[in-house]
């Protein structure tokens, strides 16, 4: 039996190990801008935005202390952050480039456009946006036709405002 997931569904949350709990707080915080939730002494940590309970969840349990993995490992590739627009996603970007972090990259892939960074542990975060649906690349079968084209960060800047 087949099983299909409903229209809907979404990733809720992610949950990072992290080896210190005070500077992955300050990272989502203070540079991507969620707001801190709950705290649990010095293990664990719960952030979420416009006043959700956590998108994010951060813990020590069994990494405080512990190495970064290595580039060539299985494991988490990204954590992605969805933002509502084109000028949200560019008051963002902003915000990461100010506070000093460097960008992995960037792509427009025609239904999205994407900035990539890392969090102080290495975990590879994107920040990017949906285009509407109705201007979803598309092929002649109706297929959808992604891409990875470069993304004009400056104009995507300019347009946050």
């Amino acid at each position: 039996m087949t099983y299909t997931a409903p229209a809907g569904t979404c990733v809720g949350h992610v949950h990072l190990k992290v080896s210190d709990l005070d500077r992955s707080i300050a990272f989502y915080r203070d540079v991507l801008g969620f707001e801190l939730q709950q705290k649990f002494g010095d293990s664990a940590a719960f952030l979420g935005a416009g006043g959700y309970h956590h998108h994010i969840g951060l813990n020590t349990w069994h990494s405080r202390g512990g190495p970064q993995p290595p580039a060539r490992a299985t494991g988490l590739y990204h954590s992605a952050f969805l933002y509502p627009d084109r000028k949200a996603l560019g008051t963002a970007v902003r915000h990461v480039l100010e506070s000093g972090v460097p960008l992995d990259g960037a792509a427009d892939h025609g239904v999205s456009e994407a900035v990539y960074l890392r969090d102080p542990d290495g975990n590879g975060v994107e920040l990017y946006r949906d285009r509407p649906v109705d201007e979803w690349p598309r092929l002649p079968d109706g297929s959808l036709a992604m891409g990875s084209d470069p993304l004009d960060l400056h104009a995507l800047i300019a347009d946050a405002g």
